[in-house]
């Protein structure tokens, strides 16, 4: 009869323990979901959206973009928009030379208030080198 007692409370210890890994198993299929959607959030706010947030600024520069600004391509070539097309724009490298440069490769406007900043820097610096 103990036997018997015994085998029954083995039985019950190994059912419980049964349920036990199964609802394990069925908590961690939450938890790994619940875990993969906080990834996906974390990067579209730190790394999707201000992307697109400045794709958006850029492509809005560009469009504004006019004859006389004064320009920085991708390749570091410094100039002048002399014409703007449909999707290029011709720009003035030097005294008579001209290269037709595609608008997505334009990445910067110089401002006037930029180099009239440099040139103020530019004369403290050479006074102080004076001194």
């Amino acid at each position: 009869m103990f036997n018997y007692i015994l085998l029954q409370a083995e039985g019950a210890a190994q059912t419980a323990a049964e349920n036990a890994q199964g609802a394990a198993q069925g908590g961690s299929n939450w938890s790994f979901w619940i875990m993969m959607l906080l990834i996906f959030v974390v990067f579209y706010f730190f790394m999707i959206r201000p992307q697109t947030k400045k794709q958006k600024e850029l492509q809005k520069q560009r469009d504004q973009m006019k004859k006389g600004d004064k320009v920085v391509t991708a390749g570091g070539i410094y100039g002048e928009i002399k014409e703007v097309q449909e999707t290029a724009f011709i720009v003035t490298i030097a005294k008579d030379i001209t290269i037709k440069v595609d608008k997505a490769s334009v990445y910067a406007v110089e401002s006037e208030k930029n180099d009239k900043n440099d040139k103020k820097e530019d004369k403290k610096e050479d006074k102080k080198e004076d001194k």
